[in-house]
């Protein structure tokens, strides 16, 4: 399965710049009070692309070495990731207002931004390690 390394490392890149640009769109959308952000089929390809990237980390969790997560990296990767996907549930349609919704669009943004940084830095603190470390 390691042969297949880069594609799926690829893969799950653009899939994941996919899925922010997605929800970064929705959300907008969301607070310009469209209504296409709600539409079926978008929501489907938020929920298919999310799906895929979902299957592209578990597939390269399991061809890397264990080794590579010693730092605790991958684990604050997945707690922001619930974060992530708790604010954007908000954003998009559970916050009462849409001042709640603009700040958990932005909270969801922040915390989109700092995974990617925790995933290109493979450091807890992602970006932030330079300036705090």
């Amino acid at each position: 399965m390691i042969e297949f390394y880069p594609q799926i490392k690829h893969a799950h890149i653009g899939l994941a710049m996919a899925s922010g640009a997605l929800f970064a769109l929705r959300g907008a959308g969301a607070l310009a009070n469209m209504r296409w952000p709600r539409w079926a089929p978008v929501r489907y390809a938020s929920y298919t692309i999310d799906t895929a990237l979902l299957t592209a980390a578990l597939m390269l969790l399991t061809i890397l070495p264990r080794g590579l997560y010693a730092n605790g990296w991958l684990a604050v990767k997945l707690v922001l990731l619930v974060a992530y996907v708790v604010l954007g549930v908000f954003a998009l349609r559970r916050a009462r207002s849409r001042a709640g919704r603009a700040i958990c669009y932005v909270a969801a943004l922040a915390t989109f931004a700092m995974i990617y940084g925790i995933a290109r830095a493979h450091h807890p603190l992602g970006y932030l390690q330079g300036l705090l470390g």
